[in-house]
């Protein structure tokens, strides 16, 4: 049986275009509780070994490249805790801030760069690949979670959000549903975020039941953020079309934004790769 969220609520991001309600979100987001008591047990170990990707030490494994062209960076911790509750931001595009791209036809498929069902933009960027491992925390017990759906959404290379700002009202891309496979595993192929004003990078996603959940938007078993490494962002917002990011990413450190202020160790990405070949962005997500 998995963990039910501790009495959070969704509510919405802080004040700037992209963030409204500051006021309201940050005294939720900064009273959370983390129950940080690590998992023991050797079967346990090996379990998450084997969904990490990690050592028998626990350390996640990287691929170190000359920092000159690539990023290996951040720190995809063993899972000690489900990811915590955070707020959807608001411009999530499930329904439950007008627009609902959930319930078009084709919003599950691995490649979200592209709008689709009837648009047909390409958001520009440097590419990545977004790999998450859903698991199960069950008391001891963590184990993959075979079927469990992702929707992930996030903003352009200009900061914007598809659907919501004014010039992509009719787009919808960087959004779409993911299930996992028998191994808790799923993909999806997007751009690395940008930076906007008030906020330090992230990714936005719901974890729902189901497949067949997400496009309903019901059964949602958690929202949360995922926090992406200083280096890496440096890396990539030092390419062409992220330069108003290189400037953002300095106004707004890591332990000031709303969000991670309290704590980022289960939600800070693992970032390897290079701004040519692309960046692979990697997290173990627990609910």
């Amino acid at each position: 049986m998995l963990r039910t969220v501790k009495g959070m609520t969704h509510d919405h991001d802080g004040p700037h275009e992209h963030d409204l309600g500051l006021s309201h979100d940050l005294p939720t987001l900064l009273n959370r509780r983390r129950a940080l008591g690590l998992l023991t047990g050797a079967g346990l170990a090996a379990a998450l070994a084997a969904c990490s990707g990690s050592d028998s030490s626990g350390s996640p494994a990287t691929t170190s490249t000359p920092a000159s062209s690539s990023s290996s960076t951040g720190t995809t911790a063993t899972v000690t805790d489900e990811v915590p509750e955070e707020t959807g931001g608001p411009f999530p595009g499930d329904g439950s801030n007008g627009v609902n791209v959930l319930t078009e036809s084709g919003v599950v498929r691995s490649d979200i760069r592209s709008s689709f069902a009837g648009a047909s933009t390409t958001a520009q960027g440097v590419t990545a690949k977004l790999e998450l491992t859903i698991l199960d925390l069950n008391g001891s017990a963590v184990t993959p979670y075979e079927g469990a759906a992702v929707y992930v959404w996030h903003c352009d290379r200009e900061g914007r959000y598809s659907m919501y700002d004014s010039q992509l009202a009719g787009e919808n891309y960087l959004r779409g549903v993911q299930a996992a496979d028998t191994d808790g595993k799923l993909a999806f192929t997007t751009i690395f975020p940008g930076a906007y004003s008030g906020r330090w990078p992230h990714i936005h996603f719901e974890v729902y039941k189901t497949a067949a959940d997400a496009q309903k938007a019901t059964g949602k078993l958690r929202t949360s953020q995922i926090a992406l490494p200083e280096d890496a962002c440096k890396l990539v917002y030092a390419t062409s079309g992220y330069e108003q990011s290189s400037t953002n990413l300095a106004q707004t450190p890591l332990d000031g934004d709303m969000v991670f202020s309290d704590g980022h160790s289960l939600q800070m990405a693992t970032v390897t790769g290079n701004v040519d070949d692309g960046m692979t962005i990697q997290l173990n997500v627990a609910v």
